[in-house]
């Protein structure tokens, strides 16, 4: 990776976390273009699918971008998601956004690709069916997220995390396609309910208030789940 990348951008915002730990919480959120995964039911297919790409993005240097983040907002936390941000050089980012915010940063990754060594809560969300997680990545990160289809999506992705710290939430999430479907609802109430901790049900709550959408730097376009219109919004 280069010692001074250049960020690709999709877009910025003033939210707050809808999922995890600090679900609830203001924050502001850099999503970064680009990913190699392509997720059928990947919820930012924007940020890599050719059908949906934006017609312009813009690209940055770590300082350059670290100054479009509004110091002066009441956030608790810079969040760099994406795409996959691990395809990026994210220490130059990850410091300069410390030294500009005086806040934490929280990184948001499938993990199967090298984070280095960085002053960031990580949140790991493993896709075995695509490239799994490495182990290191899998040793340090601060929470994981499973996305529910069916009792496979819990085994597989618990198969390819079995480096994690023990007290490391391991939140199990509908995938947003089937929130309502009664069999995957109960699936992770069972789920919780027999193991017990770390495992907790978890949900983008953020989508039920439509929060990302407040800010005037938010990509409002209504793009599919894995940028495939069959899957639905």
């Amino acid at each position: 990776m280069s010692n001074n990348p250049i960020y690709a951008l999709q877009e910025r915002f003033l939210s707050f976390q809808g999922e995890g730990v600090y679900a609830g919480q203001a924050a502001y959120f850099l999503r970064l273009y680009g990913c190699d995964q392509k997720c059928h039911f990947c919820d930012s297919a924007g940020t890599w699918h050719k059908d949906w790409k934006p017609d312009h993005i813009t690209r940055y240097t770590a300082a350059d971008l670290v100054a479009l983040i509004p110091t002066d907002a009441r956030f608790t936390y810079t969040v760099i998601t994406g795409g996959e941000p691990a395809m990026y050089n994210l220490a130059p980012l990850i410091t300069g956004i410390i030294n500009h915010t005086n806040r934490p940063v929280h990184i948001e990754t499938a993990g199967h690709r090298s984070i280095g060594s960085v002053d960031a809560w990580i949140t790991l969300s493993p896709k075995p069916f695509a490239a799994a997680p490495l182990i290191e990545n899998v040793a340090k990160a601060n929470e994981f997220k499973i996305i529910v289809e069916n009792e496979a999506s819990i085994i597989d992705a618990l198969a390819v995390i079995q480096a994690r710290q023990p007290d490391a939430p391991v939140w199990l999430h509908p995938e947003w396609s089937k929130r309502n479907d009664e069999t995957v609802k109960q699936l992770i109430v069972n789920y919780v309910k027999t193991h017990g901790e770390p495992f907790r049900a978890g949900y983008q709550i953020h989508k039920m208030y439509k929060a990302d959408l407040y800010d005037q730097h938010a990509d409002k376009r209504l793009i599919p789940l894995g940028g495939n219109i069959k899957n639905g919004y």
